[in-house]
Parts: C-alpha cells; structure tokens; sequence
C-alpha cells in the first residue's frame, strides 16, 4: 500500500509504547511486559499493523483488515525473524489467534497446537518432534514402558515435590521427573535441576529430566511466572496442557500425570483443573495429591522462600530434604538466600 512505512518502536518511549497497546485493544490483545523489540506499520502517522518478540516469540502481531492481502504481514514477521537471526536465535515460535494460521503457515510456521483461542507455531533447525526424540535418546528411555510422570519447578526442592515424586514412584513401574527448564526462578534451573536429582537419587525407578522448551515455559505459559490470575490463564494452561497430552504422553508412554493438591496458588490451582479436564481427552489420567503437611500447613516451596526471606532457617530446615538443606549451606545456597531477601519476585 502506498505510503506505509515500517518503524521500530523505541521501548523506553512510554508514548509509543502505549500507542501500540491501544491500537492492539483493538484485536483483543495485550502488550506484555516481557516485549524486548517491536515494529509498526504506520500510514500518514497512524498504526495499520503492529508485530513484537519476546526473545524467540513472536507476539502481539495485528493487521488492520484494510491491510489485509497487502504483503505487510510477511514483511513484519520476516523483519522480525531476520532480528532475531542477528542475535543468534535460530528457532523461534508464534503465539496467535487461530485466524492467522493461514498467514504464518504461508512463512513456514509449522502448527504446534491450537485451542479455541490461540495458537503455537514453530520454525527453525529442530521441533517438537525431534526435541522430544533428543530428551529420549539422551536418557535412554524405553518408549515401549508405561510410565507416570511431574513437572515440577521445585523453586526449591522441598519434602513436599519428594513425598509427591515417592507417591508416583510407588504407583507406577517408571516416572519421569520433567523440571521446568525456563530461567525465570530465584533458584537456577542448573541449581533446582541437581536438586530435584539429588533429592530423589533413592527411587531407582524415577528419571529426572530437562523440561525443554515445551513444557510451563515463556512460549507455552508465560502467565506461570507472571503468576497473574487473569484472563489469559485459561488461554494458557489449555495450551500447556493440550501439547503435554498431544505430544509427550505418546512419545514417552505416559499413562498418568500426578500433581499435587494446591491450596495457596491461584494460578497452580487452576493449572491442574485445566490438566485434568485436558489430558481427559487424550485417555491420560491426572492424580491429584493431598499435599504433605508440616505444622498442619502443606509444605511449599514459596513457604520456604518466604521463610528464607524471613531468616527462619531453622524452619526452613523441617520444611526441605537434606539435600536440599546442604545445598542451602554451601555459599551459593547462601549467595541465593540473600538474593531472596532482597527480593519481591513472587517466583
């Protein structure tokens, strides 16, 4: 179209940044917080489509229906791709509205999974299929058992995630320990990860592995480390949910998803509503475990940062296995231990 021009919106510019959330009221969308480049297609001054990433996402895309079939998408999505090319991201993923399939199937996006409501695509050197196949390779996994599994993110490790993973364990001939892999807690994945392995080396039945990058993480479920209750959640977690059930359980063999009882998390707690409603469809069933108490409270991870944050170590020490206690003693336990007082971060 004549006229129209492609800009980069400058994200310490509060003005422009929100003459881009307004124009996005529009299509019903929001302009995250997590947003790190964004482009517009303006006419005359005024905003006709507007396309944003957050690391290797591409998000809040919107085209005016008078732009509609007049190339502006490809340029927005290619402009973006092609940033992203030059800080090294070579896999990236859509998150849209189930309309603009057709749009993003036509730039070699390929269809992850689609709710009613939005949409996952992918592009790039590997996808889900193969990433899932690498997880299997790399563990020595026998596809050809029937197996339970957790995802945890264990932000620390407490007697809480062990007493579940044990359940599990005892139910089940294998397990799989799936640990978010997305850097957004105050405890490092590297951290958590040999926590979690440490603290259930007794279960000769159980395989801790990574999460990746299709389970709870910025491209599936930002709102989990947001920990915002608010309409998108259930757009969310039906997405979470709907790829572990459509992809994961078949690949790994998954007859059974355990998760614990959640009295305190909003978000966690409707999390395992949409689960068990979700893998329903795909035959997998989700056990809902009544949480381990301690002091007739359920044992938390965010209790014990909190007790972290209040130097109740001693508390602390009642609340968490004895791994993760020697972990919590060593300077690095301490070095995080600071960080969490010092911090507001609800994850």
């Amino acid at each position: 179209m004549y006229g129209l021009n492609i800009e980069k919106i400058h994200l310490d510019d509060e003005r422009e940044k929100n003459e881009v959330a307004e124009f996005l009221k529009r299509f019903e969308l929001r302009y995250d917080d997590d947003i790190d480049y964004t482009l517009v297609a303006r006419q005359n001054g005024k905003i006709l489509a507007t396309a944003s990433k957050a690391k290797n996402i591409i998000k809040a895309f919107a085209v005016d229906d008078e732009l509609r079939g007049e190339g502006i998408s490809t340029s927005l999505v290619t402009s973006i791709t092609d940033k992203m090319f030059e800080q090294g991201v070579y896999h990236s993923f859509i998150f849209t509205k189930p309309k603009n399939i057709t749009i993003f199937s036509s730039l070699n996006y390929k269809l992850i999974y689609e709710t009613s409501k939005s949409a996952l695509l992918e592009n790039g050197l590997y996808n889900i299929n193969s990433s899932l196949d690498k997880i299997i390779k790399e563990n020595d996994i026998d596809t050809s058992k029937t197996r339970g599994a957790l995802v945890m993110n264990c932000n620390p490790f407490t007697k809480g995630h062990q007493f579940l993973v044990e359940k599990a364990a005892s139910e089940c001939d294998e397990v799989l320990v799936f640990v978010v892999e997305e850097d957004k807690s105050l405890f490092s994945f590297k951290h958590r990860f040999e926590l979690v392995k440490e603290g259930t080396k007794h279960l000769s039945n159980v395989k801790v592995v990574k999460g990746g990058e299709y389970i709870i993480s910025q491209a599936t479920f930002p709102s989990y480390f947001l920990r915002q209750e608010d309409d998108k959640l259930r757009v969310y977690t039906e997405m979470d949910a709907g790829i572990f059930g459509k992809y994961f359980c078949p690949k790994f063999n998954i007859k059974r998803r355990y998760v614990g009882e959640e009295p305190y998390c909003a978000v966690t707690n409707a999390y395992n509503n949409t689960l068990v409603e979700e893998l329903k469809k795909f035959g997998v069933e989700v056990c809902v475990v009544k949480r381990k108490t301690y002091d007739e409270s359920a044992i938390s991870a965010s209790r014990v940062r909190e007790l972290i944050k209040e130097d109740k170590m001693e508390e602390v020490k009642e609340l968490v296995p004895e791994t993760t206690w020697e972990f919590l003693n060593t300077e690095t336990g301490r070095e995080i231990a600071e960080n969490i007082k010092k911090s507001n971060s609800p994850h």
